[in-house]
C-alpha cells in the first residue's frame, strides 16, 4: 500500500509545525518578519524571562524557521522564509479538499432552500 504524502514532505515539516504550535514563538516569528532583533528586544513584550525567550528562539532556530548571528555582544536573529512556505505548500495540498466540501455543502444549502420554497406551493 503506497503511503500518500510521506514521500514528498519535507523531512523537518514536523519540526516546523511543532515550532509554530507554540503562541509565544508565532509571535516571535511575527516580530522577526519585520527585521532582526536581539534577544531583549524579543524578549521585551513577554512576561518571562531572557532565558525563557532563548529556549523559545532554540527550538525555532531547530526547526529551522530562524538563524541566529553572533555579533559582538549581541546575538540577532532572523526569519528564515524557506520552512513556512515548505509548510504552506503542505498545507494547500487540502485546499482542493476544503474547496470541494465547501462546494458540496453550498449545493445542498442551495438544494434545501428551494425544496422549502416549494413545500408552501404544495399545500
Amino acid at each position: 500500500m503506497e503511503q500518500v504524502g510521506y514521500a514528498t514532505r519535507p523531512r523537518n515539516l514536523d519540526a516546523v509545525f511543532a515550532a509554530l504550535a507554540d503562541p509565544t514563538r508565532r509571535a516571535i516569528l511575527s516580530r522577526l518578519a519585520i527585521g532582526e532583533a536581539s534577544v531583549n528586544v524579543i524578549a521585551a513584550p513577554f512576561e518571562m524571562s531572557q532565558p525563557a525567550v532563548s529556549k523559545h528562539l532554540r527550538v525555532l532556530e531547530r526547526a529551522g524557521l530562524i538563524e541566529r548571528d553572533i555579533d559582538k555582544q549581541r546575538r540577532p536573529s532572523r526569519l528564515k522564509a524557506e520552512p513556512l512556505a515548505a509548510a504552506v505548500t503542505w498545507l494547500e495540498e487540502f485546499k482542493e479538499f476544503w474547496t470541494s466540501s465547501f462546494n458540496q455543502l453550498d449545493g445542498l444549502l442551495e438544494e434545501l432552500k428551494i425544496a422549502e420554497k416549494r413545500e408552501p406551493e404544495n399545500e
